[in-house]
């Protein structure tokens, strides 16, 4: 009788859940977490207890944009909600439990990408909001697209700063290792000279020959990869931001990524 009261209650939920959110992000929400709640089962089984922190750790994710909505009084539009879903998804289970970071090319700089688009999105939001909600000043269209790229590639450099500690302190190696055959250095030379290493095949630490084709860079080629495609993409969306605040909210597409006061707000502004 109890276990019948707790469906009742859940199918309640998702019920109001599914009204209070457009249909095709619920779709995708619910297939996603579907696929997390069967890799978590299956990490469980096979007793790799990390795995399964990450699948924990995916599934609170996905209600953030849901639990910020509630917090902040906005509208996320689906697009945006969409791709945020699949972005974690891809990071968390894909990435990380699936490797698809090792055995993907591309995959992390595509992520970071993203990541890039996604967070030049929020600090557009932030101060666009910002911008409407105050009567006194008006910022212009490209101090709002500035914010939004400085917002996004400090969010990048912090999570750079991030990765750089957990190796650090932690031996992770977050900050991939790059195999290449050149390097230019003057630390090899006490006079301060510049001294270029060409054609590297080999390199012996400690008198163990490294199974590599050349000399590990150590992270550093990663890192400058990630800044460089984090760029690109808060790039990309500062430009969006910037025509759609310079036509003053208008354009369909912009719309697809930039969240708005909430409905309900809306509606009684409207009575008023």
């Amino acid at each position: 009788m109890y276990g019948v009261v707790v469906m009742k209650k859940i199918i309640e939920k998702v019920k109001r859940f599914y009204n209070e959110n457009d249909k095709k992000a619920f779709i995708v929400f619910v297939l996603l977490r579907i696929l997390v709640i069967i890799c978590l089962i299956r990490e469980l089984i096979n007793g790799n207890f990390e795995s399964v922190l990450f699948c924990i750790l995916t599934l609170f994710l996905f209600i953030v944009p849901y639990i910020s909505e509630k917090i902040f009084k906005i509208d996320f539009p689906s697009c945006l909600e969409i791709i945020v879903l699949i972005f974690i998804f891809s990071a968390e289970i894909l990435g990380e439990i699936n490797n698809f970071y090792g055995t993907v090319p591309f995959w992390d700089n595509a992520l970071h990408t993203v990541n890039g688009f996604l967070c030049g999105s929020i600090g557009f939001s932030l101060i666009y909001l910002l911008n409407q909600k105050t009567k006194f000043m008006k910022l212009s269209p490209v101090f709002v697209a500035l914010f939004s790229f400085c917002f996004s590639m400090t969010v990048g450099i912090v999570w750079e700063m991030f990765e750089y500690g957990m190796d650090v302190f932690f031996l992770t190696d977050m900050q991939k290792d790059t195999v290449i055959d050149t390097v230019a250095t003057v630390g090899l030379r006490s006079d301060g000279g510049m001294t270029v290493l060409r054609d590297i095949s080999a390199v012996t630490v400690n008198g163990q020959l490294l199974s590599v084709d050349g000399y590990l860079d150590i992270g550093l080629h990663d890192t400058m990869k990630d800044l460089i495609v984090n760029f690109i993409g808060a790039s990309v969306f500062s430009i969006i931001g910037y025509f759609y605040v310079k036509r003053k909210g208008k354009g369909r597409f912009a719309a697809r990524f930039i969240p708005r006061v909430h409905r309900k707000q809306d509606n009684q502004t409207k009575d008023e």
